[in-house]
């Protein structure tokens, strides 16, 4: 397996830019980007000149993960050349919010599973049900295969996210790739780094992922009042308060949700994906220095493969909201991963809208909010 890459700060002669890709014939590429690259048919036509015989996939972003650095505004470019394993793409396009289970239904018909190992899925970042899309996926494939991936982004603006698939760039379309072959290995590791405040509250009206009421009381009302001046700025500044999500009995689910959207009227919140209806919700906030140190954590689940032939590749998807949270100290969280890793892996990703991934060893796939992500991939 060998892995290289190159990151594009301008949208200006991308075809030269290519070359050194091109010369290695990969089998997939995977490229992360700000908005304007996908709003213009010229990346996408640029790759398909370039690199006629690779799977090409990809989304916008809130920021771009190459190496130890974080981008803004540019274009990271990944090129993979499998020795043994073989890969597939499929896309499916969503209607609705309401379509995001049966969209994770078609994309999962559509990908071939003979010896199907492992799905990298992006999808949409906006007027999405994430956990949805991933049952319907989950719920389609074959056994013991193992998903992982983010939602697209456009910069925290929450209006319009692209993806890049066999369509080529199109805002309204879930993009998985499929990796096949016995020799292919996969790490994952997922990890939050936020705290409470405030009591947890009863979840007494959604859904699926629009929450209607907490407590009795119309949730938009108790969440503004725990956000004060924060509330003026909403539904962005949701992105500095998330919800975790606790059980029934008070346990902690370790999934968190973040706010997609807010209804004045209905005094409704929509999250970034599905709600436990019987459970409660509690608010979180943190700081740079415990986001760092759970991006650590992610990070320490994933050793890297001592059984690998040729280069490893670490795929990582952090959250908008976290960056926002960070700010210019955004870079530290990639650093500590990098760190963790040892230099042994190429270093890809970008700040997502929602990460997909496995928060243990042998856990389920989920939406995750608000984490670092993190999936180490190479071949034995």
């Amino acid at each position: 397996m060998r892995v290289q890459q190159l990151i594009l700060k301008n949208r200006a002669d991308i075809d030269a830019a290519l070359a050194p890709l091109a010369a290695m014939t990969p089998d997939l590429v995977l490229v992360f980007g700000a908005c304007p690259y996908f709003a213009t048919p010229d990346l996408t036509a640029a790759l398909r000149r370039q690199l006629p015989g690779a799977v090409i996939a990809g989304c916008s972003t809130a920021g771009e993960i190459a190496g130890k650095r974080v981008h803004d505004d540019s274009c990271v470019i990944t090129a993979i050349r499998f020795a043994h394993t073989t890969v597939a793409i499929a896309d499916a396009i969503i209607c609705d919010m309401a379509d995001s289970h049966d969209t994770g239904e078609r994309l999962a018909q559509a990908l071939p599973h003979d010896g199907l190992t492992a799905v990298f899925m992006l999808g949409t970042g906006v007027a999405i049900n994430g956990s949805a899309l991933i049952a319907g996926l989950q719920a389609n494939l074959p056994p013991g295969v193992t998903v992982s991936g983010g939602l697209a982004a456009d910069g925290g603006a929450f209006l319009q996210t692209w993806t890049l698939g066999p369509r080529g760039a199109a805002d309204n379309t879930i993009v998985a790739v499929g990796l096949y072959g016995e020799r292919i290995r996969l790490g994952y590791g997922s990890h939050a780094g936020w705290e409470a405040f405030g009591p947890a509250r009863k979840v007494t009206r959604c859904v699926d992922n629009v929450l209607y009421g907490l407590d009795g009381a119309r949730a938009l009302d108790i969440y503004k009042l725990y956000l004060g001046d924060h509330a003026r700025d909403l539904p962005a500044s949701g992105l500095l308060f998330p919800f975790e999500m606790l059980t029934a009995a008070h346990e902690k689910s370790n999934v968190f949700r973040t706010i997609l959207a807010v209804d004045e009227e209905q005094g409704s919140l929509t999250l970034a994906g599905d709600i436990l209806a019987d459970g409660y919700l509690r608010l979180m906030h943190s700081s740079t220095n415990r986001l760092i140190d759970g991006a650590e954590t992610a990070a320490r689940g994933v050793a890297p493969h001592a059984d690998a032939q040729g280069d490893q590749l670490a795929l990582l998807v952090s959250c908008v909201g976290r960056k926002l949270v960070m700010g210019d100290r955004a870079e530290e969280e990639v650093e500590a991963v990098a760190d963790l890793l040892g230099g042994a892996a190429c270093i890809a990703g970008f700040y997502s809208n929602g990460e997909i991934g496995i928060a243990q060893p042998h856990g389920a796939c989920q939406l995750h909010n608000q984490t670092m992500t993190v999936t180490v991939l190479s071949e034995a």
